[in-house]
């Protein structure tokens, strides 16, 4: 791919000696799997080394992932040094995540904490919730709520305190509202949803890893898709919509 190529398929939102902070798209893994797709991780670092007339290999530092059909706000780091003070800040719980999800239904509260313990089958690639721990359960924990109904349909603002593997459509889907669109934890498909999961990292928050400086970033979802296009997403989130 060309440079500009690279810069369409990312849509940078910040780049700076030490991160670099990107819009990933739903669809591409965040790092190289099993099924030998170009990943996320990759496209970045073939856009430094395009860029910076790198020889050899590039480093760029992988310090969060999001789910393959999740996208959304994603920052990288270009040091060691900010790899670590960045995974730092993950461990500690430092970094706000937040997320919009549309689900299949409307839970029977508006807004709560969903606390359980997760376990992931690596075989099947698939997450379980367990309401107690089980063995090799990590406790996850996220906090919602509800912004809007329509149509049997929910707009949920999904704040992840943790960061486990599939956690807010494992945790929206035992509360008997899976994610629109998500085949593996609820089924439920709807005509015109273009086969993507209804699930996008709207805002992320860090502390620079050198400056200190609060850094927040938040990115539109795909707003002319269904379910998105049902929402006054605007009023809710308070972000302009792209032009």
């Amino acid at each position: 791919m060309t440079l500009t190529e690279l810069e369409e398929q990312l849509k940078i939102l910040h780049e700076d000696n030490h991160v670099i902070v990107i819009v990933k798209p739903q669809g591409i893994p965040s790092q190289a799997d099993k099924t030998g797709d170009t990943d996320v991780l990759t496209y970045v670092k073939q856009y430094l080394k395009i860029k910076y007339q790198k020889p050899g290999n590039v480093y760029c530092g992988l310090v969060h992932r999001l789910d393959r059909p999740t996208g959304g706000a994603m920052v990288f780091a270009k040091t060691d040094k900010a790899a670590a003070r960045l995974c730092e800040q993950f461990r500690e719980g430092k970094i706000t995540k937040k997320y919009l999800a549309v689900t299949v239904g409307e839970p029977r509260e508006s807004r709560g904490r969903i606390q359980t313990y997760l376990v992931k089958d690596e075989r099947s690639n698939v997450v379980k919730s367990h309401v107690a721990a089980v063995e090799n359960s990590k406790l996850a924990i996220l906090d919602y709520k509800v912004l809007d109904t329509f149509e049997g349909l929910s707009l949920f603002d999904v704040n992840l305190i943790t960061g486990r593997p599939h956690q807010a459509r494992v945790q929206l889907a035992s509360l008997g509202t899976p994610i629109f669109g998500d085949v593996k934890y609820g089924k439920s498909t709807v005509d015109g949803a273009g086969g993507n999961v209804a699930l996008w990292a709207y805002s992320l928050g860090f502390t620079h890893p050198t400056t200190q400086e609060t850094m927040v970033f938040k990115v539109f979802p795909p707003s002319e898709e269904i379910p998105w296009k049902l929402f006054p997403l605007e009023k809710h989130i308070n972000i302009a919509k792209p032009q």
